[in-house]
């Protein structure tokens, strides 16, 4: 007997519903033990000497198979779910043909082919179960009729009523429908409530890593305050001081420029409009103007795209995590384009969509369905100037703020022979359109920030 290679995969899409193979072969030892205990106990009382030979050889063979699995694979694998159904098949039939020869359905242990339907609707899927259930049902039919007579002490045979066999058939069945029924959807909200766990903590594992990424800011820009200072004063000395026909003077310039921007970036991680503040907020093309304004004069052209209609335009909020996650989405797209970044504004009565989309390489199809997590980035190598590859964190922030304003992000290619990435943002209008909370709702003698600056200094 030999198991489909495929009952072993370990990419198997269905985690959940795989199942160890030493518990299932505990299982079935503890069955063959059984089976064969009650075969050497009617060995008297068979009626052909030959039908115990034949149940014993049955049983052998049965204890055989989990012999070879553990040979085959290892205790600690884990089987799909088809590897799973077809043990329990055997099972069910193996049942069957020592229940065909010791007395079919007048066997008490036919209700045994409960057991493997239980087992199924407890790990296995329900169509998987159905099966089972069908295969068991059948078998218990088939035994109604065609069996060898239940072994009896005596010359005589033991014979039930057909009515009575037909009861035990019956109860078989609505217990194998029943029971299945009732434990599969046990299983199934047990399950439904581990995966919404298992997804609660993935969350709260990302917001911390987002909220230590927050004190890293907040250290950063407080510790590189003074060596950008440092810089900018030599490099504004230095830019002084040579000739203006030096080779050098561009790359000083340059220089003291890009320093410069480090620390307008510094600058707004601690930027935060104040409730009344001009421009809290902001229609969306004023938003968006906003976000690509930095990132104009590269390589690549952007062009900003607003519809002609759609109604009245959306009003947001001037929200840091929109700007910083949008921000983000256009550098990258700029870095990857060849020539051109479109950014494309279209809303309605229920919903407002930003789409990023650029003509660069696209996104690498083997992380596409990992991209915003944590360390996990499409820069594969020196792009423009770049020494090393990112690290993921930047695309993995802008994602997690933007979800944290309401947005939606989908990612995508350009189909062939188009190339380049797409990036849309879905906000809810309502949702969007949201006022901003006040960072502090109590007067400023109530504000124990406010009441520290204002004490008296001894």
């Amino acid at each position: 007997m030999t198991m489909p290679t495929t009952a072993f995969d370990p990419d198997d899409d269905e985690p959940s519903r795989r199942v160890r193979l030493d518990t299932l072969v505990r299982l079935r030892w503890i069955a063959v033990f059984g089976q064969l205990a009650a075969v050497l106990i009617v060995h008297d009382s068979l009626v052909d000497e030959a039908l115990f030979w034949v149940a014993f050889v049955v049983v052998t063979l049965y204890g055989s198979l989990n012999v070879f699995l553990l040979w085959r694979f290892r205790g600690d694998a884990r089987l799909q779910p088809d590897g799973v159904a077809l043990l329990l098949g055997i099972d069910i039939a193996e049942l069957g043909v020592l229940l065909f020869l010791t007395g079919g359905l007048q066997n008490p242990f036919a209700l045994l082919f409960i057991g493997p339907v239980l087992i199924s609707a407890s790990i296995l899927s329900a169509r998987l179960t159905l099966l089972l259930g069908m295969l068991a049902i059948s078998t218990a039919t088939l035994l109604m009729f065609v069996f060898f007579p239940l072994p009896w002490p005596g010359e005589g045979t033991f014979e039930l009523p057909w009515i009575y066999v037909f009861g035990v058939w019956l109860a078989i069945a609505l217990a194998i429908g029943y029971i299945s029924v009732y434990a599969g959807q046990i299983t199934e909200e047990s399950r439904k409530l581990t995966q919404a766990l298992a997804a609660t903590e993935l969350v709260l594992a990302r917001e911390q890593h987002l909220s230590q990424l927050d004190g890293l800011a907040a250290a950063a820009a407080h510790e590189l305050g003074t060596p950008l200072a440092t810089i900018l004063l030599v490099a504004k000395e230095l830019e002084r001081e040579l000739d203006p026909k030096s080779p050098m003077l561009e790359d000083i310039r340059l220089l003291r420029q890009q320093a410069q921007r480090c620390r307008e970036i510094l600058g707004k991680l601690s930027e935060f409009p104040e409730p009344g503040e001009m421009f809290v907020r902001m229609p969306i093309s004023a938003l968006v103007e906003d976000v690509v304004a930095p990132h104009r004069g590269g390589e690549a052209a952007i062009e900003v795209v607003m519809p002609s209609e759609g109604g009245p335009e959306p009003i947001g909020s001037r929200n840091p995590a929109i700007l910083y996650g949008l921000g983000n989405l256009v550098e990258n797209a700029a870095d990857f384009a060849r020539e051109r970044v479109e950014v494309a504004v279209s809303w309605n009565a229920e919903s407002v969509w930003i789409m990023i989309s650029d003509d660069g390489p696209g996104f690498p199809p083997e992380i596409m369905d990992r991209l915003g997590k944590p360390y996990v980035t499409s820069r594969r190598g020196r792009r423009k100037g770049e020494d090393s590859p990112g690290l993921g964190l930047g695309f993995f922030i802008a994602k997690t703020l933007l979800e944290r304003s309401g947005g939606k992000l989908t990612l995508q290619n350009r189909q062939f022979p188009q190339r380049g990435a797409i990036i849309r943002v879905h906000w809810d209008r309502s949702e969007f359109e949201r006022p901003p909370a006040p960072l502090w709702s109590g007067s400023a003698a109530d504000d124990p920030l406010e009441a520290e600056a204002e004490a008296p200094r001894p």
